[in-house]
């Protein structure tokens, strides 16, 4: 969710997202269905699409698999990951407005036959049916979410944008240059860890 609110433009010439409500969204509340106010986990940032494509380029996604991302704000990560990949995907996050756009993506996309969006909290989903988890979440929730995400099945992938895992050593990391800075990316494989020297950087 985390991701920095630039114009949503045509990121590629095979994806389209809606362009976004404001020019910047830090507010860390949002309001729900009933228009009772929330507490947002962290803030809603865009992740640029060069770094949606390294994420899932670096998890190695494939066709048929499913694609969880926590905080998915406009759902970008999730409509690439069907429209690109030819993957299923599930979009979680706590904001109405964002899960709005996010919806609305994927019907522009053309991919709802394969992306589902919800409203929800990400330390409370069951992501017991991914095989890749997509986050740019912080590193306080991160390490959260990490206790559940290393009860997944062995091999399952989880691909966080710019926020480490604590002592959960990834197995590879990349950079992008997007934006203006350097994004960082980490993956790391359920059941695999390396020691730091070891770990390969693209």
């Amino acid at each position: 969710m985390l991701k920095m609110m630039i114009p949503a433009l045509a990121l590629t010439q095979a994806l389209a997202f809606v362009p976004l409500a404001n020019t910047f969204a830090y507010s860390s509340t949002g309001m729900n269905a009933k228009g009772e106010t929330i507490d947002l986990d962290v803030p809603f940032v865009p992740t640029p699409q060069p770094v949606v494509d390294k994420m899932l380029e670096l998890a190695d996604v494939k066709k048929g698999e499913t694609v969880y991302d926590l905080g998915s704000g406009d759902g970008r990560i999730v409509v690439t990951a069907a429209k690109k990949f030819g993957a299923k995907g599930v979009g979680v996050d706590m904001d109405p407005e964002r899960v709005k756009e996010a919806k609305e993506n994927v019907r522009t996309n053309g991919v709802g036959h394969l992306v589902t969006i919800r409203e929800g909290n990400a330390l409370k989903t069951d992501v017991s049916k991914a095989n890749v988890v997509t986050l740019y979440l912080l590193t306080d929730v991160n390490l959260k979410l990490k206790p559940t995400l290393q009860k997944l099945p062995a091999g399952t992938r989880v691909v966080s944008h710019d926020f480490a895992m604590g002592d959960w050593e990834p197995v590879r990391e990349a950079t992008v240059q997007a934006g203006g800075r350097e994004h960082k990316i980490y993956l790391w494989k359920v059941g695999q860890g390396q020691a730091k020297s070891q770990v390969s950087r693209n």
